[in-house]
């Protein structure tokens, strides 16, 4: 299961809560679609994007004192099939590779940048998932990035 947002805390009065959703995959809050929490299943009823984060109606809240509760539980859900996705999980521990067949470096961190997702390897280059062309999840990586990147 992949984590794929939080309840932030109430809104409203009718058991509506604030949802941060971690994905651009905006179908993972559309009505009926179901997440998983440490507390059990929650099935969506309806949301409503609003500002940066979405307002949502979910089965099992349905006060503001039920909302209340839930502030801060994590949401889950099963990866979706997508042979375009990158999955952030594979990336970890792999070697990259450059178009050229040379190795340089294992991924350690992907830090979040709003342009695109960035590997830091541990030679301390820096790559952006843009220029990934190929994934053996965690175990090889190969780019074709711009000249003089990893100088």
């Amino acid at each position: 299961m992949l984590e794929v947002g939080r309840i932030v805390k109430a809104h409203g009065l009718k058991g509506q809560v604030l949802v941060d959703l971690w994905t651009d995959r905006i179908e993972r809050l559309a009505s009926g679609a179901q997440l998983e929490t440490d507390r059990g299943s929650l099935l969506v009823g309806s949301s409503i994007a609003h500002q940066d984060r979405f307002i949502v109606t979910f089965d099992r809240i349905v006060t503001r004192e039920d909302a209340e509760v839930w502030r801060g539980v994590v949401l889950r859900a099963p990866r979706l099939e997508d042979d375009d996705a990158i999955w952030i999980d594979e990336l970890f521990n792999a070697e990259v590779y450059d178009a050229h067949g040379v190795r340089r470096g294992r991924v350690i961190e992907v830090e979040s940048n709003p342009a695109s997702d960035i590997m830091v390897l541990d030679s301390g280059a820096l790559v952006p998932l843009t220029f990934v062309t190929r994934i053996e999840a965690n175990v090889r990586i190969d780019v074709e990035v711009p000249e003089g990147l990893f100088e």
